[in-house]
């Protein structure tokens, strides 16, 4: 599996950016998705997820009520639409996909076994 993210950037405060994660792989729709990102020196955390059936969706504390993740089976793609952004938003951000079809998506980067290259989000203030 290959997961290519895009849609990063440098945007001011208050601005909004839509990640996308193309996905190559044939049952796309079996996958959990989730966005994590990192900030320099520290560990990878998480922001949203949604399971395989797009039914279950769960976001960080942090995030919910600005970011949205939606998925595209068509398309092979996950999205995470990030509105009225904030400085401390700034991260690299990596989509991740698992296998597992349950009913939630899961918070913890070990369930994921295939990761993307990350790309790079600035909001400056």
């Amino acid at each position: 599996v290959q997961l290519v993210e895009s849609g990063g950037g440098l945007v001011q405060a208050g601005e909004s950016l839509r990640l996308s994660c193309a996905a190559s792989v044939h049952t796309f729709s079996s996958y959990a998705m989730g966005w994590f990102r990192e900030f320099p020196g520290k560990d990878r955390e998480f922001v949203a997820a949604i399971n395989w059936s797009g039914g279950s969706t769960d976001y960080a504390a942090s995030v919910k009520g600005r970011f949205t993740i939606s998925r595209d089976d068509a398309r092979n793609t996950v999205y995470l639409q990030m509105n009225s952004l904030k400085p401390e938003d700034t991260a690299v951000y990596y989509c991740a996909a698992d296998p597992v079809r349950g009913l939630y998506p899961p918070r913890s980067a070990v369930e994921y076994d295939h990761w993307g290259q990350g790309t790079q989000v600035t909001v400056s203030s």
